[in-house]
């Protein structure tokens, strides 16, 4: 595979050196939540937030009035996108169904798809106020059926989002409370003395709020291990450097720490890439950001053919993936490692971020070698019952089930099948022996 470097990152081992600080930070922080409660919220968000209200949980009068500073064009905009991702939540709802077999007679298999009955609900805010979060946790959870949906986000500049609020209130959120960072994971998913604990959390965050979600996984479920925001864009001769630069910094922009990638076959997109991304970075209000994280996570890696961009892309699996080539369903088809696909030069990360209906919370860190992202189906649970309706099945699966757990030395399990085998078929079995054969019995 023939593969050139042209810019590279961060090395791996500095990232993870990173890691372990936030490490160490966050199980502290966790263990301060779970022995002072609402003190430690309080005297977390006065340190952090410089928010210290009477209660962090809005009341319905307080949601209506943030909501009555959010305008009509603002809302409309808000109700739109929300009737998007519910539009796709749904019709995902209504793939995955319930189902009962019967595979002998008088045995019948089922599942249930049962919703998730508590779920915290994270949505990011002090930097940027991310009311699209709201959509793709609260109103996914909605649509699935969650009875119990609250929802956590920082004050934005000392004070609750408008916009933030509403999204959360309009998409289903039950409680909606002010508080980021750590000390929000920590209350959904530990609880206080004021804030009952839920069963699972999800939504995107910092690395602080990454990482309160790795440690708390297992007391609680999670959507997915999610780090920070990252892009790759794969493309060839069929689009220009500008476009490719405004989609890599169009991801950038979230932290410092955000890995935009470019692959592409060809040396003339890599450098007029790099040029606008100069000159883009000299005229982008959020450029602060954007620019470190090209420094230090920006990559652009030229590839002889497309087979070898597909091995680098799969290898990569990146979180966001924005294809523009002359073959683009050939990637669509091709490709198996990745958060979400866009494909072709009218579709970008930006859509699939705010308005179109997909979910932006995707695996990154290469999470998408063994994930997809957040959906309807994350916020339900797949049960599977079986019930034996007659008494031969009973007596013929029980001689079955007799002589296999006594090939694994299970006696005990034994007796349960032999117990139905005589009841149910009349077999006199001494203790702890195999069901015989059918044939054989009879």
């Amino acid at each position: 595979m023939a593969v050139t470097h042209l810019k590279k990152g961060k090395p791996d081992a500095e990232r993870r050196e990173d890691d372990a600080q936030v490490r160490e930070v966050v199980e502290a922080t966790l263990k301060d939540i779970e022995l002072n409660g609402d003190a430690a919220l309080r005297a977390l968000s006065e340190k952090f937030d410089k928010y210290s209200p009477d209660s962090f949980r809005l009341s319905q009068g307080e949601i209506d009035a943030l909501m009555s500073k959010v305008s009509d064009r603002d809302m409309a905009d808000i109700r739109f996108a929300q009737e998007q991702v519910r539009k796709f939540a749904q019709a995902q709802r209504d793939s995955m169904l319930d189902i009962e077999v019967e595979p002998m007679p008088g045995v019948i298999l089922g599942h249930k798809n049962i919703p998730v009955q508590s779920v915290g609900c994270y949505v990011p805010g002090g930097k940027f106020p991310m009311v699209a979060s709201a959509h793709m946790s609260v109103a996914t959870a909605s649509v699935a059926g969650v009875p119990r949906i609250i929802a956590c986000t920082p004050p934005f500049k000392g004070e609750p989002n408008p916009a933030v609020i509403a999204a959360m209130h309009l998409g289903g959120a039950h409680e909606i409370y002010v508080l980021g960072g750590i000390q929000g994971i920590g209350a959904m998913a530990i609880g206080t003395e004021t804030i009952d604990p839920v069963h699972m959390l999800v939504g995107p965050g910092n690395a602080f709020v990454a990482e309160a979600k790795r440690q708390l996984f297992g007391r609680v479920g999670i959507d997915l291990f999610a780090g920070p925001t990252e892009t790759m864009v794969i493309a060839d001769d069929t689009v220009d450097g500008e476009i490719c630069a405004t989609d890599l910094l169009g991801q950038a922009e979230h932290g410092y720490n955000s890995p935009a990638v470019l692959v592409t076959n060809s040396r003339k997109l890599a450098d007029d890439t790099l040029a606008e991304i100069d000159r883009i970075l000299d005229i982008l209000p959020t450029a602060d950001t954007a620019r470190k994280s090209w420094e230090d996570y920006g990559e652009v890696i030229l590839c002889e053919t497309y087979d070898d961009m597909l091995a680098v892309a799969d290898e990569i699996a990146s979180e966001h993936v924005q294809i523009m080539t002359d073959r683009d369903d050939w990637f669509l088809e091709n490709m198996t490692c990745y958060g979400a696909l866009f494909l072709g030069p009218r579709t970008n990360v930006a859509n699939g971020d705010k308005v179109i209906g997909t979910n932006h919370t995707l695996p990154t860190k290469k999470a998408g070698r063994y994930t997809g992202g957040l959906w309807v189906g994350k916020f339900l649970k797949t049960h599977s019952y079986q019930k034996i309706t007659t008494d031969e099945a009973a007596a013929d699966i029980g001689a079955y089930c007799s002589r296999l757990c006594l090939l694994e030395g299970f006696v005990g399990h034994a007796e349960q099948a032999n117990l139905r085998v005589r009841r149910y078929g009349g077999l006199n079995i001494p203790y702890g022996e195999p069901a015989p054969y059918k044939d054989a019995a009879e």
